[in-house]
């Protein structure tokens, strides 16, 4: 691996092209305040980030990545449209894999516009390729926003479709909600006979982290209405996992998107704006016949994006990270911005990786 200055001069050249097209340098802090990232992405943080806390400030975390902190600090004094560019270093814990870094340099791009969504879609994705023009990569694309859309249109409990979209970011859990809600799958045994029972808190049970007696119980109580709802349709359950398995260049995926959408009227919107974008991607000159798209993309390691999201990979080395990654993240700016919203869409570059791959050349 190429040498921090070395590096360091690859990103700050980086950001010089991003400050050309129109972005304003920012910079973050390093320490950021648990509860916020606790709040968007719940415990699974903490195996992922690195933990500590002063006596002042409560419990901190290092900067896990940089578009949290960005996004404060747009929804608290930005001007609108805005553009910003950084770059610094990240902290990830490692604890399967010690040849993966748990601390490198990000540099970034993001976007908050309101007039045209596509259009600042492609304009990230148009900067990102052009800033990584110097190797040859393999753009992957998804739309977390279609998947969101035909889960919000099942025809099931409110509370159904708020478990499955909670767990969009996790293909298993939400693969095994989606059997169980509709009937493929059976309810474990020690649930069905807690829930059957006429007064399931006389069951004995631990007391689970700081969840209190009543909301052991409230919880309960929806598990029954739950099991008491009539299940998920086969054919509704047969469109999702059709969705899930679009996996095609950008032009054909639309159009099989669109066939799904005749039977699935919920994602009619989102398929308008995954036309919308394929038009605006090719008119900033990218080339949307061979560019991929993969319905099912973004769901493992993107859990703040909401919409569109693409990735950039060496061909052939599955064993290496994604020189950059980006997306849409709308609903991330809702939740931070206390009572405002924009819409935004930004993207990483990791200077470590493309100095390495530029090298190699």
């Amino acid at each position: 691996m190429a040498g921090k200055a070395i590096i360091r001069a690859r990103a700050a050249a980086l950001t010089s092209q991003f400050e050309a097209v129109g972005a304003v340098p920012v910079e973050t802090p390093v320490l950021l305040p648990a509860e916020a990232l606790l709040e968007l992405y719940g415990e699974d943080i903490r195996g992922r980030a690195y933990v500590t806390s002063d006596a002042l400030r409560g419990e901190q975390m290092l900067r896990p990545d940089f578009t949290v902190p960005v996004v404060q600090m747009h929804m608290s004094d930005g001007a609108e449209p805005a553009r910003y560019t950084y770059s610094g270093e990240v902290f990830r814990r490692q604890e399967e894999d010690p040849s993966r870094a748990n601390e490198y340099i990000q540099v970034g791009y993001e976007v908050f516009d309101r007039e045209n969504p596509a259009a600042s879609d492609a304009e990230v994705f148009a900067v990102m390729q052009d800033a990584l023009k110097s190797v040859e990569l393999r753009a992957a694309t998804g739309d977390i926003g279609i998947l969101a859309a035909a889960v919000a249109g099942l025809e099931t409990t409110t509370r159904r479709k708020r478990a499955l979209a909670r767990h969009i970011w996790r293909p298993r859990k939400f693969k095994a909600l989606l059997d169980r809600y509709s009937g493929k799958a059976e309810v474990p045994q020690s649930r069905a006979t807690l829930l059957a029972a006429d007064d399931p808190m006389a069951h004995e049970f631990l007391d689970i982290g700081l969840r209190s007696q009543s909301e052991v119980a409230e919880r309960i109580d929806g598990l029954r209405h739950d099991m008491a709802a009539e299940p998920i349709s086969p054919l509704q359950v047969e469109l999702i996992e059709a969705l899930l398995t679009v996996r095609e260049t950008l032009p054909n995926a639309l159009e099989h998107i669109r066939d799904l959408a005749v039977d699935m009227p919920a994602i009619t919107e989102a398929t308008f704006r995954l036309r919308d974008r394929m038009h605006a991607l090719e008119a900033r000159g990218v080339d949307v016949e061979s560019l991929e798209f993969e319905a099912s993309y973004g769901r493992t390691s993107m859990e703040y994006y909401d919409g569109f999201v693409f990735g950039f990979y060496v061909p052939g080395r599955a064993d290496l990270p994604p020189v950059a990654t980006g997306g849409r993240y709308d609903a991330l700016t809702r939740v931070l911005g206390q009572g405002r919203e924009i819409p935004a869409v930004g993207g990483v570059i990791r200077p470590s990786l493309l100095v390495d791959l530029e090298d190699a050349a």
